[in-house]
């Protein structure tokens, strides 16, 4: 066999492969990427893994743009935290906030206090707190409206 046929046809699925139009960009994914954008919507973490418990309820007093902060904490004998179970982070709107606040429930430790605490600060100043909430059990609890008050 010659290599002249084989060259021949190298070259003509060369010029066939370069001569196709290009791939046109999906103009429906472009779309859906920007779409997500626009429209901002606070959803939840999701479903409850079956590992993980739940503290959750509303938050009530918060003003608008304020940083809320919530922890679940292990607190010794004299009042001073010990361990962090779990936090979270809320921007607040002027209405009742809803928080859920997921932990561990194997890290809840059994006999020791636990506390529910939480502060909210605007221009890095603490204008308010969550009178401490003990936490008795590691269970998921609904804990209803909680009421933040002028901080001391």
């Amino acid at each position: 066999m010659s290599l002249r046929p084989l060259v021949l046809l190298c070259l003509v699925g060369f010029l066939a492969a370069c001569s196709s139009e290009a791939p046109k960009k999906p103009v429906a994914a472009k779309a859906a990427v920007q779409q997500p954008a626009a429209v901002k919507l606070q959803e939840g973490p999701g479903p409850l893994p079956a590992y993980q418990r739940e503290l959750s309820g509303q938050l009530v007093g918060a003003p608008a743009g304020a940083l809320v902060e919530l922890a679940l904490l292990v607190i010794d004998d004299k009042g001073r935290p010990q361990r962090l179970l779990a936090n979270t982070t809320l921007t607040g709107t002027n209405q009742a906030l809803p928080f859920q606040l997921r932990f561990n429930p194997d890290s809840f430790p059994m006999g020791a206090r636990v506390e529910l605490r939480g502060r909210a600060s605007q221009s890095g100043q603490l204008i308010l707190h969550l009178p401490s909430l003990r936490i008795e059990q590691g269970t998921t609890q609904a804990l209803g409206a909680l009421q933040l008050v002028v901080a001391p």
